[in-house]
């Protein structure tokens, strides 16, 4: 009966029980779904079936249509095999694991360290393989157990990767693993008759099912935060090309605290509801689709868009495959999934006879049924107190709490570094020098997070002797602002990291208290910035009592001062070596070039903001307005005058794109640059449906391309040896291809041509 295969609650989901026993007769079928409560019309089960122990281990293990699972098992695979080359790295494993190089890493666990790279590449290619023989369902059980053990072992070998996608790749390869994902549509129903089209126990839905329904509302709950709620945490999202439609009728202000704020936290909210019970279902499916697609284009985050929208169908009767593929034409039957009715019984469910409960259905129930619903319940609870385990995993507390990446708290926070500087002495000398932040790792995401600046600190303690600094001290001044505040330190730049105590299930002693009180102060940063003109810039900084804020002012930013919104500071100016102390609403300008040092000496914290101006870019700027004036006065043959020679290449600007080349004048070169690169940059945005899909086909060709190419060398390795270094020199050239475009420099950014200066 359809009617009882509406989507069960969030423990449930539905069955598709009568649709896969023997069919009765339509009169009893049209009786039978008259005298259902309307509990079990809405939810798919009766409110005896949770009445007893018995009772539950039955519904779950309730005889379901295997067609979803099946297709959903299909898509992941599909999705996991594109994202071993995207973003778990394939196609640049070599340039990620710097085979021998002195590189510091971040793994769960210190002794976790990557295998030798031609392993790495083996280690990848049965991850592939794994997720190859799930969307194929061959050899399911062992396809899985590649997948996962491989899946997490590059998990937890980086957690500068960490995000709650890639967790949650990793616990539907779990779930998978243990479902009976290979019974519809998979090679393996072909090789086994026995389980090919054979029901599956209902709670391989329920879980899938409920981990989609934590990640939206968790999600949600998360975006209950203050700052997500007032329209700080993505603001910048507002000003996208994507929401231009509604910029049409909201101010850019509105659209960010109703449409991204507002939309996300009610979407979120709601989205696994919507997605749960019949009548709302095509809602759901229909806004987070929409939800999701724009994802995909607002953030550089892999096959997350793709994977959600794969999991909306799991909440669709288990049976619409049957019906939609049902519609091809006949010829197509032999590719396409089963479309007959009737999956084979299975002993991994439990059947009654009749309606009601008996002891001998109870008889029935054998070990894997009750441990099936044991772990459904245990793996339910577990997930839904993951994210809120931060009392646990205290260590991992920053200024956001626990480990990055499980709690579901996506985009909700927001950060930007003004300035980081590391700090070494020699424990010998005392001789006090200072590091490029970043030296020896590939990741910036260490500057947010304690547990990661340890272990930073700890590499940095063992690599610097071989560079002659014998037992080094570690100091890091990190500023950070979070969610639109203040920028201001989020470790205390006095402790020595190396020697500081740390523990995963201690508070950081060494972390920097948020300071949450002067948040409110947000509101006047924007009066602030809505007064400035553009050319001229503003940072604000908050600091601890006690503390100072060592600052160089580049030459580029001329016209730089400092304003004290609140507390007292003092200002030495280290080359004039002059002293001076100001209060609120008082200013002073900081000379350009040089050294100064901003004392906090109240007893409360001081507020203060920068403003200054990029003299020479702008500058820049004037000379790039003059020369576009000269060109056009030349292009409408109202510049009488002749050009002097450094300015004649702006005459063959438009048919000659060496143009830039054979100009002598920096300003004009620069300015030929930039007048190229506007209208490369023009040409792709107004590019034709076609032209897109083939410049993104192109790209992901090579990438892929090349992905290939090293794995098939490193293999090549590993069977046979090294071949002689011209050898490997030629095979690593090839594989490293790239399309025209690549090669000829597309990826130039304008900022690169302009000097800009950082405070």
């Amino acid at each position: 009966m359809e009617s009882r295969d509406a989507l069960a609650g969030a423990l449930v989901g539905s069955d598709g029980e009568e649709q896969t026993a023997k069919k009765d007769a339509a009169a009893p079928k049209t009786e039978e779904t008259q005298t259902q409560s309307r509990m079990e019309r809405i939810f798919g089960f009766r409110k005896e079936d949770l009445s007893s122990w018995q009772n539950l281990v039955t519904l779950l293990n309730r005889p379901t249509d295997p067609a979803s699972l099946g297709i959903f098992r299909c898509l992941f695979g599909l999705l996991m095999a594109i994202d071993v080359t995207q973003e778990r790295g394939l196609s640049h494993l070599d340039y990620k694991y710097l085979d021998g190089a002195p590189v510091c890493r971040f793994p769960l666990f210190n002794f976790l360290q990557p295998l030798p790279l031609d392993w790495m590449y083996l280690v990848y290619v049965v991850m592939f393989l794994g997720s190859l023989g799930i969307m194929l369902g061959c050899f399911y059980r062992l396809s899985c157990l590649m997948f996962i053990s491989t899946y997490w072992y590059i998990f937890f070998l980086d957690k500068t990767a960490w995000n709650n996608h890639s967790y949650l790749y990793g616990l539907i390869g779990f779930q998978l693993t243990l479902m009976e994902g290979n019974r519809y549509w998979s090679v393996d129903g072909l090789r086994r008759p026995s389980i090919r089209n054979a029901h599956v126990p209902l709670w391989n839905y329920t879980l899938l099912r409920t981990q989609i329904f934590i990640v939206y509302f968790i999600a949600g709950i998360k975006k209950l935060d203050a700052d997500w709620v007032e329209g700080y945490s993505m603001s910048y999202l507002a000003h996208h090309w994507l929401f231009d439609p509604f910029r049409v009728i909201l101010p850019v202000e509105l659209v960010n605290l109703l449409v991204v704020h507002g939309g996300g936290l009610i979407l979120d909210l709601t989205a696994g509801y919507l997605l749960f019970f019949d009548t709302t279902r095509p809602y759901g499916i229909f806004f987070v689709s929409y939800f999701h697609c724009m994802n995909s284009q607002l953030f550089s985050i892999g096959m997350f868009s793709y994977t959600m929208l794969a999991t909306s169908p799991i909440f669709c009767y288990p049976d619409w495959p049957r019906r939609f593929f049902a519609r091809f034409p006949s010829f197509l039957s032999r590719i396409l999934p089963l479309t007959a009715a009737g999956p084979q019984q299975s002993t991994s469910c439990v059947y009654r006879t009749e309606r009601q409960e008996s002891p001998a259905a109870a008889s029935k129930l054998r070990f894997k049924h009750k441990l099936g619903a044991i772990f459904t319940i245990l793996y339910i609870i577990e997930q839904f107190f993951m994210p809120y385990s931060h009392f646990i995993t205290q260590g991992y507390n920053n200024w956001t709490n626990g480990l990055y990446g499980y709690s579901w708290d996506m985009m909700v926070h927001s950060r930007s570094h003004q300035h980081v500087k590391i700090t070494y002495k020699d424990g010998k000398t005392g001789e006090i020098g200072y590091l490029n932040p970043g030296v020896f790792t590939q990741s910036r995401r260490w500057k947010d997070h304690g547990d990661m600046l340890k272990q930073y600190s700890t590499c940095l303690n063992s690599l610097l002797p071989r560079y002659n600094i014998s037992d080094p001290e570690i100091y890091f001044d990190i500023w950070v602002s979070i969610n639109e505040r203040f920028q201001q330190r989020i470790f205390d730049p006095r402790v020595d990291i190396v020697k500081a105590e740390w523990s995963p299930f201690k508070p950081n002693p060494w972390l920097m208290p948020l300071l949450v009180d002067l948040s409110p102060w947000r509101t006047k940063f924007q009066e602030i910035e809505s007064s400035l003109d553009n050319q001229t810039e503003i940072v604000f900084i908050a600091d601890f009592p006690g503390l100072h804020l060592e600052n160089f002012v580049s030459e580029d930013l001329g016209n730089t001062s400092i304003h004290v919104l609140q507390g007292h500071v003092n200002v030495e100016v280290v080359e004039e070596k002059s002293n001076y102390t100001l209060k609120p609403g008082e200013q002073i300008k900081v000379p350009a070039g040089a050294y100064h040092k901003v004392y906090t000496v109240s007893e409360v914290p001081s507020c203060y903001m920068y403003v200054y101006v990029n003299t020479t870019e702008a500058a820049l700027q004037e000379n790039f307005t003059k020369l576009l004036e000269l060109q056009e006065r030349v292009r409408n043959g109202t510049e009488t005058e002749p050009l002097p020679p450094e300015l004649q290449p702006l005459i063959a600007a438009d048919d000659d794109e060496g143009a830039e080349v054979s100009a002598t004048d920096p300003i004009v070169r620069l300015f030929l640059k930039r007048q190229r690169r506007i209208k490369e940059v023009k040409k792709r945005r107004e590019a034709g449906v076609l032209e897109r899909l083939e410049r993104f086909a192109v790209k992901k060709y090579y990438t892929i391309r090349r992905g290939f190419l090293m794995t098939a060398i490193a293999l090549r390795n590993l069977a046979v040896g090294l071949p002689p270094l011209e050898q490997l020199t030629r095979e690593v050239t090839f594989a490293n291809m790239k399309e025209p475009q690549a090669e000829a420099n597309q990826d130039e950014r304008l900022k690169d041509e302009v000097g800009h200066g950082e405070l």
